[in-house]
């Protein structure tokens, strides 16, 4: 939770960057790619570069290139989930040149290969990855075969595909139609526990995390699996949802089509544990809120859930005053920066730690979960505004 937390910082600070022309460069490197390939590419794209009719936005181009392509020279292969790279001039005085490099490896593999030359980084696909919060099941079917999957963001991963021996093991012959007919329905229903066994497994396996199961397929295969009920009682079933296809293709269907099912869901969860958090401090029971009791029950390891709004920034600032010489410790949210000291002298920054991150480290090492909320709906708001954005739920009283 660390890293991703890291790399959402990292976006938030990409996104204020703003080139003098298209002189911002991103580079998405998916795992498994070829690092000679990729830096045979860059080659070509400095070579074209030199076309650029702006003498300064070329030199910017230029210069971010070669900043990539030296940086690519460190790796032998590419990281498990690839890379993602930002580079280019983030000085915010057009008289002065400040070529930066920015990496990242996400959570999730990269499965696209980018290049892209802007006034501003893309950062969409980063964000898709890191802003996964939650786990669901899919599983897209016919009377024919089945694909079982998992998503997360935007990345699936396929479990098992099967096929259904309900055309195999049936031949008619002689059979009367009643005995027909019984011998189709018990060849459908080892299909349908076939496939809840696999779905059983996979949420079992995620000790019941993933959020719920999709279904999807053309006809009316993946009804009649609902209705068979054959799935562990603790599985939800989000949707059903028409596909034309049971494979690879029929999955990508099935999450185009279900996205605002997936959003209401998200929005659903975060309401879900925000009422909870609330619920609890009424009570004045199994919950705390702000960056020093939350940071107090996560070192006697009484936190189950770390809850953090998304947008909050808070930094554990330690200054010096240049007049008393004193030592000042404060906690400054959202970048707001005390710069005077009582006694008139000025305010000199010698420490700065990121106050979120510390709270993060300590629920990992505690073995609680963390959870961001967003400021979007009125319950994050809310957390945001009334309890400061940090809280916490509690596996014990005090």
């Amino acid at each position: 939770m660390k890293n991703e937390y890291n790399i959402l910082r990292e976006i938030k600070r990409l996104k204020s960057v703003r080139g003098y022309g298209t002189e911002l460069i991103s580079v998405y490197v998916p795992a498994g790619f070829n690092l000679a390939e990729e830096t045979s590419k860059l080659r070509s794209e400095h070579s074209q570069s030199g076309n650029i009719k702006s003498k300064p936005v070329r030199d910017h181009v230029q210069s971010a290139l070669e900043k990539i392509m030296q940086y690519l020279r460190l790796f032998k292969e590419t990281p498990k989930n690839g890379l993602a790279i930002f580079c280019g001039n983030i000085s915010d005085n057009p008289g002065k040149t400040n070529i930066e490099l920015f990496s990242m490896e996400p959570p999730l593999p990269i499965k696209v290969n980018i290049y892209r030359c802007d006034s501003s980084f893309l950062l969409d696909p980063i964000e898709d990855i890191v802003g996964a919060k939650d786990t669901y099941a899919l599983v897209v079917m016919d009377g024919r075969e089945a694909t079982v999957a998992t998503l997360r963001g935007s990345h699936i991963q396929v479990i098992k595909k099967l096929n259904s021996m309900v055309h195999a093991k049936v031949r008619k012959g002689g059979q009367s139609a009643a005995r027909y007919e019984r011998v189709i329905e018990e060849s459908i229903g080892q299909y349908y526990n076939r496939v809840s066994e696999i779905l059983n497994a996979t949420f079992q396996s995620n000790q019941f995390k993933i959020k719920g199961l999709i279904v999807g397929g053309p006809g009316p295969t993946k009804e009649g699996f609902v209705k068979q009920n054959s799935l562990n009682y603790q599985i939800k079933i989000l949707g059903v949802v028409d596909t034309g296809y049971t494979d690879e293709f029929g999955l990508h269907e099935l999450v185009e089509k279900s996205v605002d099912l997936l959003k209401e869901q998200q929005a659903f969860q975060e309401r879900k544990i925000i009422e909870r958090f609330m619920q609890e401090i009424v009570r004045k029971d199994l919950a705390t809120y702000g960056y020093e009791n939350t940071k107090h029950a996560l070192k006697v390891n009484q936190v189950s859930t770390l809850i953090l709004n998304e947008d909050i920034q808070l930094e554990l600032v330690k200054y010096k005053c240049n007049s008393c010489g004193n030592i000042i410790d404060k906690i400054e949210l959202n970048e707001h920066r005390e710069l005077k000291h009582d006694d008139g002298g000025t305010l000199e920054v010698i420490e700065l730690k990121d106050g979120i991150e510390e709270l993060i480290d300590l629920a990992d090492k505690s073995g609680a979960d963390t959870v961001f909320v967003s400021s979007e709906s009125s319950y994050g708001k809310e957390f945001l505004m009334g309890f400061t954005g940090i809280g916490a739920l509690l596996r014990y009283r005090s």
